[in-house]
């Protein structure tokens, strides 16, 4: 057993060796490899105890080389057994890992490393020849890792890595010593509103998201999860639930097999599962389209945007009676703020939705208070109560909790916008979500977009997200994005649109003034008199959910000119 004393209890590794006493031979993760001669696919796993001996060795051989309690390091290895022994082993030895999604392109992620300035680089062999030919972390890396072949970079492979830890494992090695206030990990932002950040986490943010995600879904051990989404999979062993990594690119979810999704949930009776909407989206039309049903599945976790109403009734009918789709809300800096299941959603707030009253996301959970305040693009240095609005108005999200990070890594201006000082709060601070919404009667947390896509128009301030769930309510619109042409101030609204694949050769003069009847029907959206058509928005590379938005609003700008 590798885990003494109160102080390692917090780190969030500290779960698996619990668990591979309480359940050594039941499966942690389960990935997949391969078919055999009729087709069948064939599996490998660990064990919990597998899992936590597997870490243990690659902690004990990472102190070995020099990674040791406090070293930054990036981890670039794609979802497989190794991905989870070595972020647990990182952990483990009390070191930071720094996770970035290599899909957000060469020079933004060149950017990221060097502002983590990390000393070590665990990654493939594709990873580090793109590291050795391209700069990343030149001036501070010092430590190499590589896992499969090494090529000419020198270094460590994760072999010599293990046998180093055998060693001191059988000698009486012990995990670091972590502080529930000491830096766990560095996990950097999509960059869908911006470049990405590095949100800085704690041992004990890590421990309070445990905690609040278990608590909220109801989360047993011995579930068995099917996540299409690496970071949120890293929960599973602290929530006890086994991991079958799906067959998918995961930089691109939205292209994920719903085949093969549905393969590896009737293969090991997933219990759980997690989606992207755009994900989810393509699930449910197949499911639709072919009869499928799945009787294991009683939850269904979306994040990353709004789940449409209608992509949430597709799943439901693969679903059992009695099972749900949740849609949690956060960020990467506080995850989660509030959540909403699929029953209240459709059976209660959806008609509000389309009519321009913004999307329902739920209620606060039990760890989050949240407040609405004044929308300011300023930095606010201290909390006052008086910064509050009262209920039904639209203003900024702010969050109290244990789950929200203190800071963004070596970035202190974006760190002074988003956190307002509060000593009373975990950590000090209260997180600014970025998003603006507001609270109904019913104490229901409303979601209105993102504060930086408001419109400023010289009618006033126009929101997006009401705007856009009316006019989606189109039956050949697949999506809209309502973006500003012009300086704030005077800014002239125009909403994108995107069509289903089934309606692109239908006469978009008709749609157009269809939309425009739409939105003759609230006061907001009858401001929105501009109407263009766009073959596909772009979006963000985590979720594929996420709009770019200043990319579409640059497209918009330069048709309407």
């Amino acid at each position: 057993m590798s885990v003494t004393g109160s102080q390692t209890d917090s780190n969030i590794a500290s779960r698996l060796p619990l668990m591979a006493a309480e359940a050594p031979h039941r499966p942690a993760i389960i990935f997949p490899q391969g078919r055999d001669a009729r087709g069948k696919r064939s599996y490998v796993h660990y064990t919990f105890r597998q899992l936590d001996r597997q870490s243990d060795h690659i902690a004990a051989g990472l102190e070995a080389i020099g990674i040791t309690r406090g070293t930054k390091t990036v981890l670039m290895v794609k979802p497989s057994l190794e991905f989870f022994a070595l972020t647990f082993g990182i952990f483990k030895a009390g070191a930071v890992p720094v996770l970035i999604d290599p899909g957000i392109g060469t020079k933004v992620l060149k950017e990221c490393i060097g502002e983590s300035a990390p000393e070590a680089f665990i990654g493939i062999p594709a990873a580090h020849a793109a590291r050795a030919v391209l700069g990343w972390g030149r001036r501070t890396v010092k430590t190499l890792v590589t896992v499969g072949p090494r090529w000419f970079w020198g270094g460590h492979t994760l072999d010599d890595v293990r046998r180093a830890g055998r060693q001191k494992v059988a000698g009486g090695w012990q995990m670091a010593p972590t502080h529930p206030d000491e830096v766990a990990a560095v996990l950097f932002t999509s960059g869908s509103t911006g470049v990405p950040k590095g949100a800085v986490y704690q041992h004990r943010t890590f421990m309070a998201q445990v905690e609040a995600i278990r608590r909220t879904y109801d989360i047993q051990p011995g579930e068995i999860d099917l996540p299409t989404f690496p970071l949120f999979a890293l929960f599973d062993p602290a929530l006890g639930m086994t991991t079958v990594v799906p067959d998918m690119d995961f930089t691109r979810p939205a292209d994920a097999s719903p085949e093969l999704l549905i393969e590896a949930i009737e293969d090991w009776g997933c219990t759980n599962m997690f989606g992207s909407p755009a994900l989810l989206d393509a699930f449910g039309r197949h499911g639709a389209a072919h009869g499928v049903t799945l009787p294991t599945v009683k939850r269904v976790i979306s994040a990353g945007a709004p789940v449409p109403a209608s992509v949430m009734e597709r799943v439901l009918e693969m679903l059992p009676e009695d099972a749900h789709i949740h849609t949690p809300y956060g960020a990467t800096e506080s995850l989660p703020v509030a959540s909403i299941a699929s029953d209240v959603l459709l059976g209660e707030t959806w008609a509000r939705t389309k009519q321009g009253e913004g999307v329902c996301v739920g209620t606060p959970v039990a760890e989050a208070e949240v407040r609405i305040i004044g929308i300011d693009d300023d930095p606010i240095e201290t909390w006052d109560e008086g910064l509050c609005l009262p209920q039904g108005e639209i203003g900024e999200i702010v969050v109290r909790s244990p789950m929200v990070t203190r800071e963004y890594h070596n970035r202190p201006a974006q760190t002074r916008l988003a956190k307002i000082g509060d000593p009373d709060a975990p950590g000090g601070v209260r997180h600014r979500m970025g998003d603006v919404g507001y609270f109904d009667a019913e104490g229901r947390l409303w979601f209105c977009g993102r504060k930086s896509h408001r419109l400023q128009t010289a009618a006033g301030p126009l929101f997006t997200v009401p705007c856009e769930v009316r006019f989606n309510t189109h039956p050949k619109v697949l999506r809209t994005a309502l973006v500003g042409v012009g300086r704030p101030g005077s800014q002239v609204p125009v909403l994108c649109v995107e069509l289903e694949k089934s309606a692109r050769g239908a006469d978009r003069a008709v749609i157009e003034e269809e939309l425009r009847e739409i939105g003759a029907g609230r006061a907001h959206t009858a401001r929105v008199q501009r109407f263009l058509f766009h073959p596909g928005f772009p979006v963000d590379i985590r979720h594929n959910a996420k709009i770019g938005r200043p990319a579409l609003a640059a497209w918009a700008a330069g048709q309407v000119a």
